[in-house]
Order: C-alpha cells, then structure tokens, then sequence
C-alpha cells in the first residue's frame, strides 16, 4: 500500500511539473514561438508547448531534459529570447497595522527642525509631532503630552507596539512614537530635530495607545 501512494505522489508531482510549464510558456512566452514536446516521465503522456524552451531559465532547471527531451545536452545553453515580461510596482501596504502607518507619518519628519508649540508639518514640538503623525491616518489624539499620556490606554512595556505613545518623566512632560526595535522617534528639545532615540533615552512614565 506504501508503495503505491508513493508512486501516486510521484506521478502528482510529475503532472504538476508539466503543468507548471505549460502555464510558464503560456504567461511568459510569445504565441509565435517554436514549441516542443513536454512529456510526463514514466507515463505515456505528452504534449506539444509552444515556447516551452525559450523560457527563461528554463535549462538551468534540475532533470528538465526529462520533461523536454529536445533540451537534452543542451545544459545551460543561451537562448535569444528575452521574455517581455512586466514587473508589476510593489501594491501599496493596505496591509499595514495603523500604528505602522503612524510611524510611517513620524519618520517622514525626522531631521525637522523642533519649535515649541509647533504641530507641523515643517516644524515640531514633542506632543506636536505625536498628534500630527497620528492625524495623518486619520485618527485625532489630543495636542498635549499630558493630555495624550491621560487619554490613551494604558499599554505594559513589555506589550509595546509600532504606533504606541512613549510618555516620559514624572509628569509625562515628554512624549515620543514607538518605532519597533528599541526606538523611538520623537521631536526632543529646543535646537534638535526630529530624529530616532533609543527608548529608554529618558525614564519612562508610560506607554498608550489609540
């Protein structure tokens, strides 16, 4: 019984090769290609692709001359054809959590220049920046340190995520945007820029999230 469902996997696995190489061809290569014969090791099984051969890469593939007979001794020969094939852009990260697009928002202001009481978007004090990186997805936290360390929910430190408030000092006097990684980015004193810190640059007061 063994014995068979091994040389039933087998055989699956032989089709779906060919299979694979059929839908390459057919995505990759041109209509008006040559075509050759593809067959399934063991069985009596073939059939003509058309462009199967001048796929690329296709002879650098282990045991292919026993899908495509006619590439036997060909090795990993060059072949003329270039496969007009486009590279689609990477797709936006529709994906991404709000708190890595929060993030996202904070270092694309890294090197503005600190100004007190300043939200953006050329300039930032500490809760400045937090709230405006925050409203850049939409969502309204309130403008001061204390106010957000007050407002948002309470996170453990070990709990901490991309996006979360990092409140600092006893009085939650300071505010910066957890980064992932032991980092945080925020906008820090009079003279400084926005930039990356580590997170425990200062003593911690809390973490928060919205």
């Amino acid at each position: 019984m063994a014995k068979h469902r091994r040389q039933a996997t087998s055989n699956t696995r032989r089709v779906a090769t060919t299979a694979a190489l059929a839908a390459t061809a057919a995505v990759t290569v041109p209509a008006t290609a040559q075509g050759a014969e593809v067959v399934i090791p063991n069985t009596n099984f073939s059939m003509h692709i058309q462009g199967v051969e001048n796929v690329p890469g296709i002879r650098n593939l282990p045991g292919i001359e026993a899908y495509v007979p006619s590439l036997a001794g060909q090795g990993a020969a060059q072949t003329n054809y270039t496969a007009n094939v486009t590279v689609p852009a990477p797709a936006p990260a529709v994906g991404s959590s709000a708190g890595e697009r929060v993030v996202a928002a904070a270092r694309s202001a890294i090197g503005a220049p600190y100004g007190w009481g300043a939200a953006g978007p050329s300039s930032f004090d500490c809760s400045g920046l937090t709230s405006w990186a925050y409203a850049q997805v939409g969502k309204s936290i309130p403008r001061t340190s204390q106010a957000q360390a007050a407002a948002g929910q309470r996170v453990p430190l070990d709990q901490i995520q991309p996006g979360d408030i990092v409140a600092y000092y006893g009085g939650a006097s300071h505010v910066g945007i957890y980064a992932g990684n032991g980092v945080i980015i925020d906008a820090l004193n009079s003279g400084s820029t926005v930039g990356e810190r580590p997170l425990h640059y200062m003593p911690i007061h809390s973490v928060v999230r919205f």
